[in-house]
């Protein structure tokens, strides 16, 4: 499978596309391969640059990310909260009529992290909950401090 990587804020990561679409993003390096990037990836590593250097609010990339229908229910609804906003796990199970835990479930199997953003999706009363990436929650705060979101507590 196709991949790039790159430095960011918030550790290495590394794109991985299939077909037309993006399907992932790892934190880390992957072993070293002789595969050039696509230019769907190079677009996706140069996008996610101006993210990190503040000059991208909304990434503009086909995806693809691979899970159940539920689960791809959920990053939709996550991938439509705009740049420097957040809703919670709770917010996010009342408009897609479901529980919170299986919302949090879904958030934590989201395999194309920042670009679906689900560091924008708080527990109850605002507190962090939790996160995936890199370093759990000082990714996510890293990564809402960068977008200028107030930090619960």
């Amino acid at each position: 499978m196709p991949f790039i990587s790159l430095n960011s804020p918030v550790g290495p990561l590394t794109i991985f596309a299939d077909d037309d679409a993006i399907v992932a993003i790892d934190w880390g390096w992957p072993p070293e391969t002789d595969e050039k990037p696509t230019p769907l990836l190079e677009r996706a590593r140069d996008q996610l640059e101006a993210y990190f250097e503040g000059r991208l609010t909304q990434f503009d990339l086909p995806l693809s990310p691979h899970g159940t229908a539920y689960q791809r229910k959920v990053w939709a609804a996550i991938a439509a909260i705009p740049f420097g906003k957040v809703r919670t796990y709770g917010d996010l199970a009342r408009e897609l009529e479901t529980a919170p835990r299986s919302v949090g479930g879904a958030c934590g199997r989201n395999p194309i992290p920042i670009v679906i953003p689900c560091h924008r999706v708080l527990g109850m009363n605002g507190s962090l909950g939790g996160y995936s990436g890199m370093d759990g929650i000082e990714t996510k705060e890293a990564l809402l401090r960068h977008e200028g979101t107030p930090i619960p507590g």
